[in-house]
Parts: C-alpha cells; sequence; structure tokens
C-alpha cells in the first residue's frame, strides 16, 4: 500500500467565530470544510491547523510530518508569528508543498517566498466567475473541463504583483469585465508552491466540487519535490574543473 500523502489545512479561524454568515456556512471552519473531502479520498492522511493554537500548530515537530500545506487567511496576517514563517519557508525549500489560497495571496509566507508585493485588484459584488482551464494536461485540471463557473464570488483583478509563474492553471473573467491569473505554479527550492484564487468566506467556495478537485490536485502535484542540490548550500569550490592561468 503506497504511504498517505500527510496533508495539514492551516486556517485563521477567525471569521467563522466573528461573522454570522461565515458562521452558518461554515460552522465548523473553511479548514474543516477543505480536510472533510481530501479525507473521504484515498491517499491522503489529513489533519489540520489554526492561527491561535500554540505556534499556529506549526511546531517544528508538525512541519517535519507535513508533505503539503494547504494556507487561508485573510485578516490576521500580521498576528503569524516570524519564526513559523522562517520554518514554513525552510520546510517549503527542502521540499514541503504549499498550496496558497484566495486572500492568502497576502500572508507573510507567500510575501517571503514570492518576494513581491503580491498585490491586486478587488470587488465584493457577489458576480459570476468563470475560470479558464488554460493548462489542460497538467497534473492540477485533471478531471476540470474547458472551464468552470462559480455563481457568486469576490472579484480579483490584474495587475497581479507577483513574479512570473513558472506557469499559469487558471485564468478567470468576471462578470465585470476583469481577468486575472487564478491558478499559478512556482518552484522554490525543492519545493512546489501553488497559488489557488477561489474562496471568499460569505460565498460557499469550499463546497464546490471543482474546486475542492482542484486543491486535491494540487496536493498531489505538490507532494512530489523537485530533487535538486541543498538549495541553502553554499559551497567554497576550491578546486577548478580546468586549470587556472593564475595556477602555479
Amino acid at each position: 500500500m503506497n504511504t498517505p500523502i500527510r496533508v495539514v489545512v492551516w486556517n485563521e479561524f477567525r471569521h467563522e467565530q466573528t461573522h454570522p454568515v461565515v458562521k452558518e456556512l461554515y460552522p465548523d471552519g473553511m479548514h474543516q470544510a477543505i480536510a472533510k473531502s481530501l479525507s473521504s479520498q484515498e491517499g491522503f492522511s489529513v489533519s489540520t491547523a489554526t492561527l491561535d493554537e500554540p505556534e499556529h500548530g506549526l511546531t517544528e515537530a508538525r512541519i517535519a510530518e507535513t508533505d503539503a500545506l494547504i494556507w487561508w487567511a485573510h485578516i490576521a496576517h500580521h498576528e503569524v508569528n516570524d519564526e513559523v514563517v522562517d520554518r514554513v519557508q525552510k520546510a517549503v525549500l527542502g521540499g514541503m508543498g504549499l498550496i496558497v489560497l484566495h486572500s492568502g495571496h497576502f500572508s507573510k509566507i507567500f510575501k517571503r517566498l514570492m518576494g513581491t508585493s503580491c498585490a491586486l485588484k478587488w470587488r465584493e459584488a457577489g458576480e459570476k466567475e468563470r475560470l479558464w482551464n488554460v493548462a489542460p494536461f497538467h497534473p492540477i485540471t485533471q478531471g476540470i473541463g474547458d472551464y468552470f463557473e462559480l455563481p457568486q464570488t469576490e472579484m480579483y483583478g490584474e495587475p497581479f504583483g507577483i513574479p512570473e509563474p513558472d506557469q499559469t492553471i487558471f485564468l478567470s473573467w468576471f462578470e465585470g469585465g476583469e481577468v486575472f491569473r487564478s491558478g499559478c505554479a512556482w518552484q522554490r527550492g525543492q519545493g512546489k508552491v501553488f497559488y489557488f484564487r477561489p474562496g471568499h468566506e460569505t460565498y460557499p467556495i469550499y463546497y464546490n466540487e471543482n474546486v475542492l478537485r482542484v486543491i486535491a490536485n494540487a496536493v498531489r502535484w505538490a507532494y512530489q519535490p523537485v530533487k535538486i542540490a541543498d538549495p541553502s548550500a553554499c559551497p567554497n569550490i576550491k578546486t577548478p574543473l580546468e586549470p587556472l592561468k593564475t595556477d602555479k
């Protein structure tokens, strides 16, 4: 039997405790809705963590036992301890997968790994979103057709202040006319990072079959680390491959 992929679904878990609409939609939290979907499928060993747990639920031991980390955040990015961000960054560079959802684009860890503002345009008007699958042969889009739609969502619009993705997976069109790179993939060190836009808390996004399929596919994709030399190494190569003219 294959070893299951060890997944941690991380969530601030603040909106669900303070916002009546969100609390009704996700009484146990968005993280639990995602975890429930993943747990119903073969090949995943799923647990959750939240902001208010000690060390945000992401201790050294917990990270060491994580193959892929899913991150949802919005109103409390500033409350995430920098030591935990350092820990997650080190794990990603060493091969742990990271899937950043929706407003996690402004999280400390995503901005750290991107090295850019990660800023964007937004509008909350409950408009339709059509997500075009622009990478139909990518592992993340398996089981997704040419596009899928969300009947009501928050708009994110370009320009999106990210470095050019290694691959753009989804491109969104919104009812108001804006477009957005809604699925983007990067390699950072030996780890893989995927940003996926859908997930505004006041809409039932994390019950949508296609959204949950993409997240599961992204976890499987991110589980395969890129095998390269130690990304933290900085060796002093004293012996050149070819003789130097200055050698005596």
